[in-house]
């Protein structure tokens, strides 16, 4: 019986609606090895023997190439290479001013191993999926559209006690930074890659907060959101478009903001094992090839996704499902989700508008800095300090 080839994942690839699919076209099977973002990065930097594709995002980069788990991949050997989108690979396509780490700046494998944006024929990580982040709002009372426009207003006193921030120092620290330097209340030298100082008052300002009551735990998995926003516990938090989608779903009232500072992006990839070789090696770049052939792009879109080769997600979408989530207009009907049940309604519109309006307003990309170490732990501090409080205020009631 032929070996699986194994793909160390995150919840945030919706592997549950491609696996058969992409058994059946490519003939050998699939084992998905599902972790939360940092315990999946750990065992990707650690143990390059335990997987043999890493799907993660670019901003892991830093970490994995280090140490050294992944090796190059040929872009001869990637059907569709030259149909990829110039966000995803070209050094001077839009969001290439924005903050931290710029996919780009990181793709290409230089003659002694280095990462940089000088195109190779050898790359890090192959791009696939990406998308614009802000954080949602439940709309009760709320133009969202009018009176949300800055990061700012996750530090507004009016929602203290119903605001959370996602648990992954490469995320959440970054919308916090942006709500601070938003208020005035913090000013970086650059805010992608801070120095220790700079660490030190953003988590003294984050104590603050969490010892106040503002903020509320931290979430892990995408699908906390969900419960807390319906219980009404929440009412702006960190947020990824499938929780969006799932909670308009199930009947939430919730719009993302579009704040004025820009959005923070985030790419993803698929790396390559280090052990990788032989026919192995050869079924892992036909997954590769079949990923970005058009039928996963168009899955991964209806969770709010856009894909590195947008063209070939075209030719697998209907024509209302691209105008809503790529171009940004009405849906013209009820839209389902990833798993076939009714999630947009008919008239509703992507906030932020379409693809390319979105590519043009980026601020920050989420980002591994230099001292990522000091920055984990001091975070860690913080959500300790939040679930802690937490079960505080649950005994004293």
């Amino acid at each position: 019986m032929t070996e699986p080839l194994r793909i160390l994942t995150t919840e945030i690839q919706p592997w549950r609606f491609l696996k058969d699919r992409a058994e059946s076209d490519l003939g050998f099977p699939l084992e998905f090895i599902e972790m939360d973002f940092n315990s999946a990065q750990r065992s990707a930097a650690l143990d390059p023997a335990s997987y043999d594709v890493y799907d993660q995002c670019f901003h892991n980069l830093d970490i994995v190439w280090y140490w050294r788990a992944v090796q190059a991949i040929d872009t001869r050997r990637i059907t569709h290479w030259d149909d990829l989108g110039e966000l995803s690979r070209m050094p001077g396509a839009p969001g290439r001013q924005a903050l931290g780490d710029v996919p780009a700046s990181r793709l290409f494998v230089q003659h002694d191993m280095t990462l940089s944006n000088s195109p190779t024929g050898q790359i890090s990580m192959l791009p696939t999926f990406y998308n614009f982040d802000s954080f949602a709002v439940e709309t009760t009372d709320v133009d969202v559209d009018r009176d949300i426009v800055s990061w700012a207003e996750l530090l507004n006193p009016k929602w203290a006690g119903r605001v959370a921030l996602v648990d992954e120092p490469a995320i959440g620290l970054f919308d916090l930074a942006m709500a601070l330097a938003a208020s005035g209340q913090m000013s970086f030298e650059n805010m992608g890659n801070m120095s220790v100082e700079e660490i030190d008052v953003l988590s003294e300002h984050a104590r603050s907060l969490i010892l106040s009551g503002h903020l509320s735990p931290f979430w892990l998995r995408a699908n906390e959101p969900v419960e807390r926003f319906l219980e009404c516990e929440l009412k702006l938090a960190s947020i990824w478009s499938p929780t969006i989608v799932e909670m308009k779903r199930q009947g939430v009232r919730v719009r993302q903001a579009h704040p004025r500072e820009g959005y923070r992006a985030w790419h993803g990839g698929m790396c390559l094992s280090r052990v990788l070789e032989g026919e192995k090696l050869d079924r892992a770049y036909e997954w590769l090839n079949w990923y970005l052939d058009g039928y996963a792009g168009a899955v991964v879109a209806r969770q709010g996704y856009y894909m590195s080769v947008p063209e070939r997600v075209k030719a697998h979408l209907p024509q209302a499902d691209w105008a809503y989530w790529y171009e940004g207009q009405p849906a013209a009907h009820g839209l389902k989700d990833v798993a076939g049940r009714l999630a947009i309604r008919a008239g509703e519109t992507r906030s932020g508008g379409s693809r390319e309006d979105r590519c043009r307003h980026i601020a920050i990309w989420n980002s591994t800095m230099d001292e990522h170490n000091y920055v984990v732990r001091r975070w860690n501090e913080l959500v300790d300090l939040a679930a802690s409080k937490a079960r505080t205020n649950r005994r004293a009631s």
